[in-house]
């Protein structure tokens, strides 16, 4: 994606790529149970919805992050389908798909040479948005399903309190990487799972009857209309000069 579709990193991208986990979670059980879809089913359409996005953002004569916000959830939605796949299709054991989608995820993060660089300020600070970036999201986003649901489940924490534990995780997570020299792209891959598994139990709290109880489609709703109102309400900052000049040269 161009950089200037791509919000930059800071308080407001991880709020709502927590809200946009959520409700991914929501959009992923929705199109599987309510629509009937399934879980093998419905990565059909996603995965077209999602090349869809990145061909519209490639032509696109205007800018705007909605490109990838739109390709976040769509990923999100996928990533969750996947993960229950595993789980309650095909009966993976939990800890045999943790274990094998941790060792995809440290192979894509540290076969990348700028895995132990700074994210710079300058660029935006979220890693460039190319094939890579979105096969490893998706990883992170499956095994954060798999965390999840194992954290709630199979510990038998149960969706709230993991979700309040996974979220004390991705706080310690976003205060070490304000910490000099922890600022890199491997611990924004680490603090990216860590969203994904914290978005899993919120948004199953929301909807399920051992939770909230409200339900997929009010809960899905719930969730996309936070996520869609934060993004929208809440501003981003000017681009700093040097991102604006990139993108201006592309």
């Amino acid at each position: 994606m161009k950089p200037a579709n791509v919000p930059a990193l800071g308080a407001r991208y991880w709020v709502a790529l927590v809200l946009a986990s959520a409700f991914g979670a929501n959009t992923g059980d929705f199109a599987a149970r309510v629509l009937h879809l399934g879980h093998a089913l419905g990565l059909v359409p996603l995965a077209l919805i999602f090349g869809a996005i990145l061909v519209a953002e490639a032509r696109a004569r205007v800018s705007g992050e909605a490109f990838y916000w739109f390709a976040i959830v769509t990923m999100r939605t996928a990533a969750t389908n996947l993960g229950d796949l595993f789980d309650h299709d095909l009966h993976v054991a939990p800890l045999l798909v943790i274990g094998v989608l941790s060792a995809l995820l440290a192979a894509l993060v540290l076969t990348d040479r700028a895995a132990f660089a700074p994210l710079r300020a300058e660029d935006g600070a979220v890693p460039p948005t190319d094939a890579r970036y979105w096969t490893t999201m998706l990883v992170a986003g499956v095994l954060g399903t798999a965390l999840g649901d194992y954290a709630a489940d199979d510990l038998e924490l149960g969706a709230g309190i993991a979700a309040v534990a996974n979220l004390a995780v991705l706080a310690a997570l976003l205060g070490l990487g304000r910490a000099p020299g922890f600022g890199v792209k491997a611990l924004y891959w680490v603090t990216v799972v860590s969203v994904r598994t914290a978005g899993t139990n919120v948004g199953d709290w929301l909807a399920s009857r051992h939770g909230l109880g409200l339900g997929l489609p009010l809960s899905t709703a719930l969730t996309g209309l936070a996520f869609g109102s934060l993004v929208a309400l809440w501003r981003p900052r000017p681009a700093p000069m040097g991102l604006r000049a990139a993108s201006a040269s592309r």
